[in-house]
């Protein structure tokens, strides 16, 4: 019986909450890093709440969240952590969540952009 080795890549989830209007940029960056599952929503936090019983108005939030191959994480979590250090507009949150199992292989091969698993 012949065994393969379908899993060469492990997967980590990035997530990252950035300005509404950088949103499109930066899901576009996750994108070029092999991300094929994106999840983008409007968020809001703490921030928010306290800027708003002040009568102060804060700037809407985005969050994004990828499966991304954790040989692309480490180059993402940076490029976010050089980006963010920028400026006001740029500011925002960035880490990865590693994942301990996925199952399928056909799953595991769209997750990770892995074109050999995918039939």
């Amino acid at each position: 019986m012949e065994t393969r080795n379908v899993a060469p890549v492990k997967l980590e989830l990035f997530v990252a909450v950035v300005h509404n209007k950088k949103a499109a940029y930066y899901s576009s960056i996750i994108q070029s890093h092999q991300a094929n599952a994106q999840f983008i929503t409007p968020c809001s936090g703490v921030t928010h709440m306290l800027l708003s019983s002040l009568g102060l108005t804060p700037s809407p939030k985005t969050l994004l969240a990828s499966v991304v191959r954790s040989d692309e994480a480490q180059g993402l979590v940076d490029f976010f952590h050089d980006t963010i250090a920028k400026g006001k507009d740029y500011k925002g949150i960035a880490f990865t969540i590693p994942l301990t199992s996925v199952i399928g292989t056909l799953v595991y091969g769209f997750l990770s952009n892995e074109r050999t698993t995918v039939k």
